[in-house]
């Protein structure tokens, strides 16, 4: 299954450990260039249930994998990107429009998220219990199990193809499940490159099971299937909402939107964060669930933040996303793009000023900088998902805090502060799963719990923590009479 990035390559369906034909393919399309890429494999209802009886068969024999078998395995998954993560971050580029260097860090961040994994295999344990607290619990020793739960469905999104499939397949092999991989339509071919790595890994068959396809065909039957014991999705709140409320007793762990805000103090030296501040807002097109979309500046320093931020954004190269300078490349369709304009047009008629951007070069939409944005506006209380954001005066933290609370999504936020008590204050205030400080909401690594409150979603990943709704407790109790 080893293709040039130069071929049309015809992409099968990967389930039991075997390639295999699907009833009928779709064409994949460059987003930058518009050339084809690759004809993928679009899965029937019929074909995901022969990928999920796959996987539930595989079940017992990854149930009996020692720990140290299925860290060995995500081990040498490690090594082989490792070997071939140039080819991986070309792929990622040329699938997904993001720039080459970002697709290198997100490649290396892959790595690191398996080699968590194997780490974490290693680390399953329960813990005893006291019974004899009780008074009933006389004469008997408790103590707890972690099983694995069996088939975990997986839906991922195209902003991160490789990295964010690794956060759910990566813990979910290192709890000894098996998994129904539904990639994103338009970023599959990373994760073909996976099945591919893992099979050379000695991963058994049918442990790992890559379905592509229509979102609704595909996940609708990865979420309603009994089979499937666990869900991880990471998307739209709308998407979300509905597999949760159609996956019956499933466990499921959903990372979803979100608008993130940082708060800039009156006392942060401006040019030593501004271009963190800028590739947080500008990095992959804007297209990550933590980009820095909304800046709330003290007034004492406002103007200044403003022009040495606009004066950054400006030096941001935009084009092909394989050329080894480019910063800003095309977002993942047209008809996102046309959105972004749109919305960008409606916070204009609503007030806001433009500084920077708002205009295609290349098809590629420039950076874009909104003054005094409405807090209405769909570009302020919606996920923009695209490089634009906001930059808001507020009078104090307290002001600020306020604004960025002033949201119905909740993941991470970042302040910017010398003062001790304004940071222990947000942090108690903000309604968030994550607060930076002295840092943007954009930082992640990937061993540390990760997610949201309010409509960012439920449960975390970071692999540790995502192997917690991959495990079931069981209990056990020996009872040794007198």
């Amino acid at each position: 299954m080893t293709d040039t990035l130069n071929e049309i390559a015809k992409k099968h369906l990967y389930i039991g450990g075997k390639w295999q034909e699907a009833a009928s393919y779709e064409p994949l399309h460059s987003p930058y260039h518009g050339g084809l890429i690759a004809e993928v494999a679009e899965a029937s209802a019929d074909e995901t249930r022969q990928a999920i009886a796959a996987a539930a068969e595989a079940a017992t024999t990854m149930r009996d994998m020692p720990a140290h078998q299925r860290a060995a395995i995500l081990e040498q998954l490690a090594r082989l990107l490792e070997e071939r993560k140039e080819e991986a971050a070309r792929l990622i580029a040329l699938e997904g429009s993001k720039p080459l260097k970002a697709a290198r860090a997100e490649v290396a961040r892959t790595i690191e998220t398996y080699k968590f994994s194997a780490e974490e295999a290693k680390r399953i344990h329960g813990e005893t219990v006291p019974l004899d607290a009780a008074a009933t619990g006389e004469g008997k020793f408790g103590y707890t199990i972690k099983e694995p739960v069996g088939v975990v469905g997986a839906i991922t999104p195209f902003n991160f193809p490789m990295n964010l499939v690794a956060h759910k397949v990566g813990p979910a092999l290192a709890a000894g499940n098996t998994v129904v991989l539904k990639p994103a339509e338009q970023t599959p071919l990373s994760s073909f490159l996976l099945a591919e790595l893992l099979e050379q890994a000695g991963l058994p068959a049918g442990a790992l099971n890559v379905v592509t396809g229509d979102g609704k065909t595909v996940g609708d039957t990865i979420v309603t299937d009994d089979r499937v014991k666990a869900l991880s999705f990471t998307g739209s709140p709308a998407v979300g909402i509905s597999i949760r409320s159609r996956s019956g007793l499933k466990k499921v762990t959903l990372e979803l939107g979100s608008n993130s805000g940082l708060i800039i103090d009156k006392d942060t030296d401006v040019a030593a964060m501004i271009d963190r501040a800028v590739s947080g807002a500008f990095g992959n097109q804007g297209q990550v669930c933590i980009s820095v979309q909304r800046i709330y500046v003290h007034e004492h320093i406002f103007d200044t933040f403003v022009e040495q931020f606009v004066t950054a954004a400006a030096k941001l190269k935009l084009g092909d996303p394989l050329e080894e300078d480019t910063d800003v490349a095309a977002m993942i369709s047209e008809k996102e793009q046309k959105r972004a304009l749109e919305w960008i047009a409606e916070a204009i008629e609503q007030g806001a000023e433009v500084v920077c951007g708002n205009e295609v070069q290349d098809g590629c939409l420039k950076p874009t900088v909104l003054l005094n944005v409405s807090p209405e506006a769909r570009v302020a209380c919606r996920e923009v998902f695209a490089p634009v954001v906001m930059i808001n005066r507020v009078r104090d933290m307290e002001e600020a805090v306020q604004a960025v609370n002033h949201s119905d999504y909740g993941l991470q936020a970042g302040i910017y502060t010398t003062q001790l008590d304004t940071a222990f204050r947000a942090i108690r205030q903000l309604e968030v799963g994550g607060v930076i400080v002295n840092d943007i909401p954009s930082f992640r690594v990937d061993q540390m719990p990760y997610g949201g409150v309010k409509q960012s979603g439920i449960g975390r990943e970071g692999v540790k923590y995502a192997m917690e709704d991959m495990l079931e407790t069981k209990f056990v109790v020996f009872n040794q009479p007198r």
